[in-house]
């Protein structure tokens, strides 16, 4: 019998993870993920910082777009510090900068991650909508990554650490339509879809729901542009981290309801890659635009 946890407990402490806690004026601290070790995942920053600047903006705004840089890796065992300024509100828009910063050994705070996010009370406008949304495969006809990950894993015969960080049950539900970067090393084009979702039901928060979102944003991104070159960091053939990335929100969305993640990487070079993506609602509706760069290298050979 399986000792995994459940999917409703997954999300809740995806949940928890996500609710930033007031720490003074403008101050809020990030938990730790849970039983974390290692690096922090990318998608845990960038959305406790979104959540921290949505806590002080009234007036009925939503996020509509952020844009974050991400400084030095980040740990999961501490907790994050996040120091939110104000530095525009007008009557349509409001305007806040994060600082993420974890402590050192030593007691030095460390910012790991800059992060600004712009505001906007809804109002209608001129609308038009030029992306399609790509014709592929429905979620209930392709299989969890987690079931792909874990023959993966028993096939390349990855034990220890590396299994345990591969096989960690996630509170978001992939499934892809295409082979990701572990999947195979023949060179591809360098194009993923895979479709995403909390695991189970969100509260009715549209903040905590654009926060999962720009979570979930994280996933599958860098490795888009490693597909024409046939390398994957599983198999210890790259090094890799981000260093920006931005989302801009243009409709709401649910994020336990199934969003279409379309990738490309339309460039890569001087030791980065490029990638894009496009969430779309299963409507077909493009709820949201992502760009990041990330450093990805060639891992040196050790010498024997």
């Amino acid at each position: 019998m399986s000792d995994a946890p459940s999917p409703e407990r997954l999300v809740a402490g995806l949940v928890k993870l996500l609710t930033v806690e007031p720490a003074g004026e403008m101050q809020f601290i990030g938990k730790a993920q849970k039983n974390g070790v290692g690096r922090m995942f990318g998608g845990q920053v960038i959305a406790q910082a979104l959540q921290a600047a949505q806590a002080t903006v009234g007036d009925g705004k939503e996020a509509h777009s952020m844009h974050a840089y991400f400084l030095r890796g980040g740990k999961e065992g501490p907790t994050t510090s996040l120091d939110v300024a104000a530095d525009f509100d007008g009557r349509s828009f409001s305007n806040r900068r994060v600082v993420a910063s974890q402590f050192e050994e030593d007691g030095t705070s460390r910012p790991i991650l800059n992060l600004v996010a712009s505001f906007q009370k809804p109002e209608p406008g001129l609308e038009h909508d030029d992306y399609q949304m790509p014709d592929v495969p429905q979620p209930e006809d392709l299989r969890p990554d987690m079931e792909l990950r874990r023959e993966y894993a028993d096939k390349a015969g990855i034990e220890g650490a590396a299994r345990q960080l591969m096989l960690r049950p996630r509170p978001i539900d992939m499934r892809t339509t295409d082979k990701l970067h572990w999947m195979n090393s023949e060179p591809r084009h360098p194009s993923a879809h895979s479709w995403f979702r909390a695991a189970a039901t969100l509260p009715d928060d549209p903040a905590l729901h654009r926060a999962v979102i720009a979570y979930a944003s994280d996933f599958t991104l860098l490795g888009t542009s490693a597909l024409p070159h046939g390398l994957s960091w599983m198999r210890g053939e790259l090094t890799g981290a981000s260093l920006d990335h931005a989302i801009w929100f243009h409709r709401p969305a649910r994020a336990d309801e199934w969003l279409l993640y379309a990738t490309d990487a339309p460039w890569s070079g001087s030791g980065r890659g490029f990638n894009r993506g496009r969430i779309f609602n299963r409507a077909g509706k493009l709820v949201a635009s992502v760009a990041q760069e990330g450093m990805i290298r060639r891992r040196k050979k050790s010498a024997s």
